[in-house]
């Protein structure tokens, strides 16, 4: 088996701590190969599909820009720690219309206090700050916010999804989309600081696992970076910050200007 077809069954066909359903998708090539091909054979990554069907984890990066998450604005990219590793997870936000004449904050996903409280607090800062962020915050007052951690099956607890709750808020506010190439973790503060997590080195290996390539972290974490491989170090671009501000300039793409062609 080529390196690049080992590569690819481990990062697009299995998922989980160890090793066991790499083991069992390299036994079963193995049967077929033995039962149906001439030896010596060579396995590459592309005749993956003829042995065990398409892959069941693509990275969200290789999939076209208008079918990506990130596509719309409100979806943001962040970073968490599960039983397998790193994982790359979205936050969703919605604005309702104000006709329905609902208010308040909703959350789902099967969200823990920890991370119902990061959200307020990531609403609660642009609230107090949309002035200085150019947000429209006026038109929170007579309409409800939803947010939405997708895979509602699964619990989600912790305070590092702070910075990805305030930009895809951020986000849905001021219409700009989130770059689909940036991640990112990190606590928030009432203040816009933004405070240290765990986990730095596993979410940083799942970052780049699915095609980030621009990573934020919080700037007290920047000594987690050296525990790192070198070759995915050099890979991606990490940003170090302490304000919620710099995640903003960073993360959200520049917004697109009204073109009228000339008569």
């Amino acid at each position: 088996m080529e390196e690049a077809a080992l590569r690819k069954l481990a990062a697009e066909y299995t998922r989980e701590a160890g090793v066991r359903s790499l083991e069992r998708s390299i036994a079963r090539i193995l049967r077929k190969v033995t039962a149906k091909d001439a030896l010596p054979s060579v396995i590459g990554e592309d005749s993956l599909v003829d042995y065990l069907g398409r892959p069941r984890f693509v990275p969200e990066a290789s999939l076209p820009e208008s079918k990506q998450r990130t596509s719309v604005p409100g979806v943001a990219t962040g970073l968490a720690v599960t039983g397998a590793g790193g994982d790359v997870l979205y936050v969703e936000a919605s604005l309702a219309d104000p006709e329905t004449g609902e208010t308040g904050l909703t959350l789902t996903g099967q969200l823990g206090d920890v991370m119902k409280e990061s959200a307020r607090i990531a609403l609660s800062y642009l609230r107090s700050h949309g002035a200085e962020l150019e947000l429209p915050v006026t038109a929170l007052k007579d309409r409800s916010v939803h947010v939405h951690f997708p895979a509602g099956a699964v619990p989600k607890d912790g305070p590092s999804a702070g910075v990805t709750l305030t930009t895809a808020l951020a986000s849905l506010l001021s219409g700009r989309l989130v770059r689909n190439d940036v991640a990112m973790t990190g606590e928030i503060s009432l203040t816009g600081r933004v405070l240290p997590i765990g986990g730095v080195k596993q979410k940083l290996l799942a970052a780049h696992r699915a095609g980030i390539t621009t990573v934020l972290i919080p700037a007290r974490n920047e000594p987690d970076l050296d525990d790192l491989p070198k070759e995915v170090r050099d890979e991606l671009t990490v940003h170090a910050v302490s304000d919620v501000r710099e995640v903003l300039d960073i993360a959200l793409a520049p917004a697109k200007v009204a073109q009228t062609a000339a008569a």
